[in-house]
C-alpha cells in the first residue's frame, strides 16, 4: 500500500511539473515548426478528426514530459521505482476510466516485459514507421457506431538516466526511438 501512495504522489507531482514545463514552454516537445495559420474561409475537412489529434499532441506532450520529470527528479538508481512503471498505472486507470487507451510499447524488438511488445497490425506498422525516422504515426478506424484514432508517438533515449532502467539501452544514441506511446482516441 505505501509504494502504490509513492506511485500516485509522484505521478501527481509530476503532473504538475508538466503543466508548469507546458505553461512556461508552449510548445515544448514540439520538433516541428509550427503550421503556418490557415486562412479563414478554409474550412477544416473533419474537424472531429483535428481536435482528436490536437488531443493527442496535448496527451503526449503531458505523459512525456511527466515521465522526463519523474526519472530526473526521482529516479537515482536502479533500484528505484521506474516512470514507466509508475505510468502503466496511471494507463490502465485512464483506460478503466474509460478517456481513452495509452500503453508503452518497444521498438527494439527486446521488450523490457512481454505486454511491452507491439500488437499486430497497426502498432506493428507504427513502430516500422518510427525506426524508419517518423516521430507520429496515425491510422483511422471505423468500428460499430465510432471512429477511433490510433496514433504512435516515438519514445526516444533523452538522458543518460533512462539506461538505469533500460541498460540493455546502453548503447543507444540519444533521440534514438526505442519505444513508443500507442494511442486509441475515440473521434469526437
Amino acid at each position: 500500500m505505501k509504494s502504490q501512495h509513492r506511485v500516485w504522489g509522484l505521478l501527481l507531482t509530476a503532473f504538475a511539473g508538466a503543466g508548469v514545463m507546458l505553461a512556461v514552454r508552449p510548445g515544448a516537445g514540439d520538433d516541428a515548426p509550427a503550421a503556418p495559420a490557415k486562412k479563414a474561409e478554409v474550412k477544416d475537412a473533419d474537424p472531429a478528426l483535428s481536435r482528436t489529434r490536437k488531443t493527442v499532441r496535448m496527451l503526449d506532450d503531458i505523459y512525456k514530459g511527466a515521465i522526463v520529470l519523474i526519472t530526473d527528479k526521482y529516479v537515482r538508481d536502479e533500484n528505484d521505482l521506474p516512470a514507466g512503471s509508475a505510468f502503466k498505472a496511471l494507463f490502465a486507470a485512464v483506460k478503466k476510466k474509460g478517456w481513452h487507451e495509452v500503453r508503452l510499447v518497444d521498438a527494439t524488438n527486446d521488450p523490457i516485459a512481454p505486454g511491452n511488445a507491439p500488437r499486430e497490425g497497426f502498432e506493428k506498422a507504427g513502430i516500422q514507421q518510427l525506426l524508419a525516422g517518423k516521430d507520429y504515426y496515425e491510422q483511422v478506424e471505423t468500428q460499430p457506431g465510432k471512429r477511433v484514432l490510433h496514433a504512435v508517438t516515438a519514445i526516444p533515449v533523452v538522458m543518460k538516466k533512462c539506461i538505469l532502467c533500460h541498460p540493455h539501452y546502453a548503447d543507444a544514441k540519444p533521440g534514438q526511438a526505442i519505444g513508443a506511446l500507442s494511442y486509441t482516441i475515440d473521434i469526437e
